[in-house]
């Protein structure tokens, strides 16, 4: 065999092996730069702009913030709209998130609900079980809600969140040791940013993010 000969297969060897890593290289999965932060939450999750407001304060180098929350859904497992039944709330534990902000119980002060008041802890303790108990061992923030300024949708009512369901939340970060973002006094002022009394405004929203944004950094 000339040189000429060998020169020309050596080449062709050559090419073929650096395709190969070339091609096995890009098939990798990219290593994660980029911790998940989870909104869990009802409709003031959902349909507010306080994940995206979060996610712009925290920046979008190092941080994606997605958003599972799920409207008029309730801590408790006893309502017709248990968080814990959504396909949402499924979806936030296969994204195996870093970071988990959780914010429900505004739902839970529905007057149908108070006999079922003793199983609220108990349920929202489940529901922190089933995010620690993630591979991605995720750190959990249990956030007491917004204030309910009105009762004009006539649905829930603002005495037994500020007696009952505000306290429940306290004794859950109490049994589980999780921190706890107190949104709830943060907005106590600003009754005029919730035009039906139980929503938040884009400037509420912005306030719910930067509270979130200094207790979680």
């Amino acid at each position: 065999m000339s040189v000429a000969v060998v020169l020309i297969v050596v080449l062709l060897v050559s090419s073929a092996l650096a395709a190969f890593f070339i091609l096995s290289s890009g098939n990798k999965k990219p290593p994660q730069t980029q911790a998940l932060v989870a909104c869990v939450g009802d409709s003031i999750t959902q349909s507010t702009a306080y994940p995206y407001d979060l996610w712009m304060l925290l920046g979008t180098t190092h941080y994606v913030v997605e958003n599972f929350g799920a409207g008029s859904t309730t801590v408790s497992l006893e309502s017709q709209t248990p968080y814990m039944n959504t396909t949402v709330f499924q979806n936030a534990l296969a994204s195996e998130p870093n970071i988990v902000i959780i914010m429900l119980g505004t739902n839970d002060a529905q007057p149908s609900l108070l006999r079922y008041n003793a199983s609220f802890v108990s349920d929202y303790v489940k529901l922190v079980d089933a995010f620690s108990a993630l591979k991605s061992n995720p750190k959990i923030w249990l956030v007491f809600p917004p204030p309910i300024f009105s009762n004009q949708s006539g649905r829930l009512d603002p005495g037994y969140f500020n007696d009952s369901i505000i306290p429940g939340i306290r004794q859950v970060a109490n049994e589980t040791g999780l921190p706890t973002i107190n949104v709830y006094s943060a907005l106590a002022n600003y009754s005029g940013d919730f035009p039906d009394g139980e929503h938040p405004n884009d400037a509420a929203a912005q306030i719910i993010a930067n509270t979130v944004y200094s207790a979680i950094t």
